[in-house]
């Protein structure tokens, strides 16, 4: 079996259901909306726009989108791109990729021109679709893309140099294609999150994204009953395997095109929604306007709400500290994992382990892990080294790059980049990036550690923490700190603060800044390094 035989699963158990919606609170829709399937409802009390498909529309959209695409000669292996932002059609597309036997490539909707056309050549994609917020993007390099045969084009009216999709897509056959395809076959390339340089291709095969499926519902125990809100990039294999729990119970998702406290409350009161994975950023927002009065839950329906779950990032124990004490009967689950183990949770906490809180967790369903030294060796209990993982979900290689595939992948262990240290009863902490420890005067400083620390101040909305260079001792420790709206701090009263720490973990420096933060919620440290002067941190260091 693979995962589009899943798809054909629910059309054909429960073709009248609604399997997917989309919230857009605010904005109009930019995309086509001739697809005669969509319902399309208005409510004109807020100006939102919110749309919907059944299981049967899913399949059949996917199978005209399939059949599109061999139409215009894609082959089996052919490698397609697609760059949208969250919307109904994404994922109708991603699985009419698979279904042609294609490898289906998404794409980060923050990426530059540059780093499209890159990620386009690396891939060897041969088509691409896109939407209207991309044009001008495209436009730039439209004439540097010698392997794209074709660009389709979600929308109204589109640039000279892409086709019309819901033109093209309306001649389709609504039938599956008959494509053979099995388990081993490349399904999709994914890239790294490049916040390092310009990104590396992730191959994963059919077998990889089926037991995503399994391990995400093991996981959480999705039912039919269930509705999943969905709110980061689809691009993302995050959002998109915690989504295949859905897909296996054949039950419903939303998906929310807004991040705002009220949207998304509104949202889980009025769709009735069971499961949300929110970012941590997210949650503080949430919290904040809960405690700042902007928000009353008396205002909303959330008794349904079952499960929060976080990933994508270290999750501060205070944040789940303060998420129950106004919400103490959500069960709460933590994931880790990376685009190379295909997403949900190769290690994740368990909804019964709320007492382990700040644990990313142990080995998920069908997955192992293990922490080991510089030479590959396990280490002992609570001593610090390099996670590794194994399991169905790791990636082929990294696509065109056999050095680092053979850096990463290892006797079957995916080796992470992550350190981190082994509790008793086999729970795992993260402790950091491996290249992002600080090493002051021989001493190892982890910033995670000192972030976690810094959140339970309560004037602080978010902080970031980064090595800065120091004649003496080499590196130091500096915060970057955000402050909640209405707030005031100095950096005498965050260093006060910080003297409960012991004095090497203490930051020596103290800076009131923005703390950037990608789509899926993790630091931008890269680019506070940039600002900051400290890219090359080793090099100046070493230069004088």
């Amino acid at each position: 079996m693979i995962i589009t035989d899943i798809l054909t699963r629910n059309a054909a158990q429960y073709g009248d259901e609604v399997s997917l919606v989309e919230v857009n609170p605010e904005l109009e829709a930019h995309y086509n909306l001739s697809w005669r399937e969509f319902e399309l409802i208005e409510a004109h009390q807020t100006g939102s726009l919110r749309r919907e498909i059944t299981w049967r529309e899913f399949d059949e959209q996917a199978n005209r989108f399939a059949n599109l695409l061999l139409s215009r000669g894609i082959n089996k292996g052919d490698k397609v791109a697609i760059l949208l932002m969250n919307c109904l059609e994404w994922l109708p597309l991603y699985f009419g990729v698979l279904r042609s036997g294609a490898v289906v490539v998404p794409l980060n909707y923050r990426y530059t021109a540059e780093e499209i056309r890159y990620c386009l050549g690396l891939s060897d994609a041969v088509a691409l679709i896109f939407g209207p917020e991309f044009i001008d993007r495209m436009e730039t390099i439209s004439h540097d893309m010698h392997a794209v045969r074709f660009c389709l084009y979600v929308g109204e009216e589109g640039p000279a140099f892409a086709e019309n999709y819901g033109v093209l897509e309306r001649e389709q056959s609504p039938a599956a294609p008959s494509v053979p395809i099995a388990p081993a076959d490349d399904a999709a390339i994914y890239f790294s999150s490049g916040t390092t340089g310009f990104p590396k291709a992730i191959l994963h095969d059919h077998a990889s994204l089926l037991s995503a499926c399994y391990t995400e519902q093991n996981h959480h125990q999705q039912t039919r009953e269930d509705n999943f809100l969905c709110i980061p990039p689809l691009y993302h294999t995050g959002a998109k395997m915690h989504w295949f729990g859905s897909l296996l119970a054949g039950s419903k998702a939303v998906l929310l095109t807004g991040v705002k406290p009220a949207w998304i409350l509104k949202a889980v009161s009025e769709e009735k929604i069971t499961i949300v994975w929110l970012l941590v950023p997210w949650a503080r927002d949430i919290l904040n306007a809960i405690e700042s009065g902007e928000l009353n839950l008396a205002d909303y329906q959330l008794d349904q709400w079952r499960l929060m779950h976080i990933g994508a990032q270290p999750v501060p124990p205070s944040l789940i500290h303060r998420w129950h004490k106004h919400f103490p009967h959500h069960d709460y689950d933590t994931n880790y994992g990376l685009s190379e183990s295909i997403g949900p949770g190769c290690v994740h906490l368990g909804v019964e382990n709320l007492h382990k809180v700040g644990a990313i967790g142990k080995p998920g369903f069908q997955w192992e892990a293990t922490i080991v030294n510089e030479a590959g060796l396990p280490v002992s209990q609570n001593q610090v080294g390099e996670l590794i993982v194994k399991g169905p979900g790791l990636m082929k290689c990294y696509y065109n790059d056999p050095d680092a595939t053979a850096e990463a992948l290892k006797d079957g262990w995916l080796y992470t980049g992550d350190m981190a240290r082994m509790h008793e009863k086999g729970f795992i902490y993260l402790v950091d990036r491996k290249k992002d420890v600080i090493i002051m005067g021989g001493e190892n400083l982890y910033p995670v550690q000192i972030e976690d620390f810094l959140h339970r101040h309560e004037a602080i909305k978010d902080v970031a923490v980064i090595g800065l260079p120091d004649q003496r001792l080499g590196e130091i420790a500096a915060a970057i700190i955000s402050l909640k709206s209405g707030f005031a701090c100095t950096e005498e009263d965050i260093m006060a603060f910080c003297s409960a720490l012991p004095r090497y973990k203490r930051p020596r420096r103290i800076i009131f800044d923005d703390v950037p933060r990608n789509p899926t919620g993790k630091i931008e440290k890269p680019k506070l390094r940039e600002k900051y002067h400290v890219v090359n941190l080793v090099a100046e260091l070493t230069s004088h």
